[in-house]
């Protein structure tokens, strides 16, 4: 999830791209850059770190070129750094790309016996290498780029150079988003409109499958084959902070509903269902000859996270776990045993205790992993291995698409174990597989019951004080939950497992205390159910969550709220996002800084 800003016209473009870098700076937060055409030439300025630092190296640049583009890196392939930054120059092509290529790693050793030399560790430059590799051949670019696709797998949205065209800009875009802007005898380009509407409110949407070709005066849209497809721009009457939450009121809401794109962006490269073979390439061992066992550390959301990942390892890999919250892990005594792995789980890899218990794990000499959504961070540097999530930038305080990415991964990584060790034949992993890939239309199914939700939540967000109940894998779901609530609407929250209810938590429920009980189809449905009807004894309310095939839970309770059934790993990812939304329109309804919590920091870099 990078910015991607581009001009043409007949003012200098360097001020009016890092105007619109600006503005799209919360789509990409470890490195920046610009092209701009400047005679026969083309220069290019890149900086690690903030888009200040960009700045800082542009202020005195002489650049009187009208065309240009620029980019801001949210790093995926390549740690953050000058050499990795975008935009990527391959002979006369310079490129910038939004997206992930799948198998870019083949494409690159294909280049590499053809004789092209990388300069990056990214996979944007094997498409800028890609292109140019068949503009020498061609010497056509709008030929070259089409070839190029064809090649390609993954998404992307991509702003081409060329400099013998100093008067064109070329577009293509699959699976990441990318907008033209139409002026008087200047036009623009974005991946999102907040770049586009101070200069302009003509906007030309390009569609998956779409390559266009943009001068000062003209655009041009083409299909992957070729053929001229015409679409007239739209008048978009929308202010910025609204364009930059992509019409959504808040950030928190704009990414839960980014779930299902997160999630495709963190599984695509790892799943193999030909073969039947989860892929980890980040892993050079297998886990299962190297350890017995694993303990996860970790805080808060991704302690949660961190729980979901116990059951799955145990019940599909059969090893077993341990998870801590890292500010204890790191203070108490410690019996390490070089059998065990560590793994630490941290969103923008610099929490301060997880990265603390991290270094303490170093210096025992264990092995270490983590999984982060950041890289380069100070947690991903630190481990002998990182997997690294795709969610693309955070901005809302309170986690949601980090924490579902989180989970996906720590099923991966259960999946790849017992595969490891026959736990799981070619075939079952297969199902599982294909059950994946029908997760983000299941999650699109989940993201449709919001009205429902918003309802129930206008009846409930006058409550101080709600209990969450949950058993097996709804458990640290109902603690997630709890925490939602907490963290951004300020009302009491606690989680129990729902057979500890009996131990204590039942003395609290009576009608000012609302229980919310998350029962989808699973082992302990019935169990969970008698719970229900012992809320219900005591004058309690129940807001229930439930599977859509579920018949019975209707009789005990008005307020339910369904989520398609896929399967019993798979359907937590699909749990999570009503829990959400009830947190968010709790919030929205008592009228607390949604984005920006009282007390609460994005990333806890100190103790």
């Amino acid at each position: 999830m990078c910015g991607i800003v581009g001009y043409t016209g007949n003012k200098y473009a360097v001020p009016i791209i890092i105007d619109g870098l600006k503005r799209l700076e919360y789509r990409g937060y470890d490195s920046a850059g610009v092209a701009v055409h400047e005679r026969n030439a083309i220069k290019i300025v890149r900086a690690v770190g903030k888009l200040r630092n960009l700045i800082e190296k542009t202020a005195n640049l002489k650049a009187s070129g009208t065309s240009g583009i620029g980019h801001t890196r949210w790093a995926t392939h390549g740690k953050p750094s000058e050499v990795n930054a975008h935009p990527h120059k391959a002979g006369s092509i310079v490129l910038v790309h939004n997206g992930i290529i799948e198998n870019y790693g083949e494409l690159k050793a294909r280049l590499i016996k053809k004789g092209v030399i990388f300069e990056s560790e990214t996979d944007t430059e094997v498409i800028a290498q890609l292109i140019n590799f068949y503009f020498q051949e061609t010497k056509d670019l709008f030929s070259a780029i089409i070839r190029s696709i064809k090649d390609l797998r993954g998404s992307f949205a991509c702003a081409v150079l060329n400099e013998k065209e100093p008067d064109k800009i070329y577009l293509m875009k699959y699976e990441s988003p990318l907008v033209i802007g139409l002026g008087d005898r200047e036009n623009f380009f974005a991946s999102d409109m907040p770049a586009l509407l101070p200069y302009t409110n003509r906007i030309v949407f390009l569609k998956d499958g779409e390559i266009a070709v943009l001068t000062d005066k003209t655009y041009k849209i083409f299909d992957f084959s070729g053929n001229e497809v015409k679409r007239e721009p739209e008048i978009m009457n929308i202010s910025i902070s609204q364009a930059e939450k992509g019409g959504y009121p808040h950030f928190m809401l704009k990414e839960i509903f980014e779930q299902p794109e997160a999630f495709i962006n963190t599984v695509r490269t790892r799943l193999h269902p030909d073969k039947g073979e989860i892929v980890l390439d980040e892993l050079n061992y297998k886990i299962s000859e190297r350890f017995s066992s694993i303990h996860i550390v970790a805080c808060g959301t991704s302690y949660h996270a961190g729980l979901l990942g116990r059951i799955f390892l145990e019940e599909l890999a059969e090893m077993p776990v341990y998870v801590e919250i890292a500010s204890e892990f790191r203070y108490k005594k410690n019996f390490f045993n070089k059998d065990t792995l560590y793994l630490f789980i941290s969103q923008s890899g610099s929490t301060a205790d997880t990265l603390a218990a991290l270094k303490k794990c170093k210096e025992a000499g264990m092995g270490t992993l983590a999984i982060c959504n950041v890289l380069g961070s100070s947690i991903s540097l630190e481990a002998d291995n990182t997997i690294y999530t795709h969610a693309g930038p955070e901005i809302g305080v309170a986690s949601t698409k980090a924490f579902s990415t989180q989970v996906s991964v720590l099923l991966l990584l259960a999946l790849k174990i017992a595969g490891e060790k026959n736990l799981l034949k070619r075939k079952e992993i297969k199902k599982y597989i294909n059950d994946m890939l029908s997760l983000p239309r299941l999650m699109e199914e989940a993201l449709k019951s919001s009205e429902n939700i918003k309802d129930i939540a206008k009846k409930f967000h006058k409550y101080t004080n709600f209990l969450y109940l949950g058993r097996g894998l709804s458990y640290p779901l109902a603690m997630e939950g709890a925490l939602k609530l907490k963290e951004i609407s300020y009302i009491h929250a606690e989680a129990y497992a729902a057979g500890e209810m009996k131990h204590g938590p039942i003395a609290l429920i009576d009608e000012n205390m609302p229980t919310f009980l998350i029962n989808p189809e699973s082992p302990h449905f019935e169990k969970t159910l008698s719970n229900m009807q012992e809320v219900l004894a005591r004058g309690g309310k129940i807001i229930a969550l439930a599977s859509n095939n579920d018949s019975t839970t209707k009789n005990y309770t008005d307020y339910i709220i369904y989520i398609p059934h896929i399967n019993t790993y798979l359907d937590t990812l699909l749990t999570i996002i009503p829990l959400q939304l009830f947190a968010y329109y709790c919030a929205v309804l008592k009228g607390t800084d949604v984005d920006q919590p009282r007390n609460l920091a994005k990333s806890v870099t100190v103790e």
